[in-house]
């Protein structure tokens, strides 16, 4: 399994000290079956907890996600921020992730290359 972060995603991440070993935690969660919800498209949505909080206060992320083989933070929101994403924002999502699911792996090295995703440590 490799585990990516979007542009997008590492900035909010980078801002709200949302660590690397966190998100690895999640995607090993997801591969356990513990997904807070499939939102179709190959996209999930998984609670992360905020440093010295639980789940519930902490923060909402959306992945594509491909079990075995590689998945995508897209988005991350906090809970106190909003209750959800709308039906535009998911639509999109959804594109992204069929996108994203669907690269080969010399396009996956030309994303890393130009810094639109990062991969962050991960061990099976």
């Amino acid at each position: 399994m490799r585990v990516f972060k979007s542009k997008h995603f590492s900035r909010y991440a980078r801002k709200e000290g949302l660590e690397n070993f966190a998100l690895a935690c999640a995607i090993r969660e997801i591969e356990e079956g513990l997904v807070d919800a499939v939102l179709g498209g190959g996209l999930v949505k998984k609670r992360v907890a905020r440093e010295g909080s639980g789940k519930s206060s902490g923060y909402r992320t959306i992945i594509a996600f491909s079990s075995g083989q590689r998945s995508l933070f897209l988005y991350g929101f906090a809970k106190s921020d909003r209750d959800n994403i709308g039906v535009d924002e998911l639509r999109e999502l959804r594109k992204l992730s069929q996108l994203f699911l669907g690269l080969k792996d010399d396009e996956i090295t030309s994303a890393l290359e130009i810094d639109r995703i990062e991969e962050i440590p991960y061990h099976d």
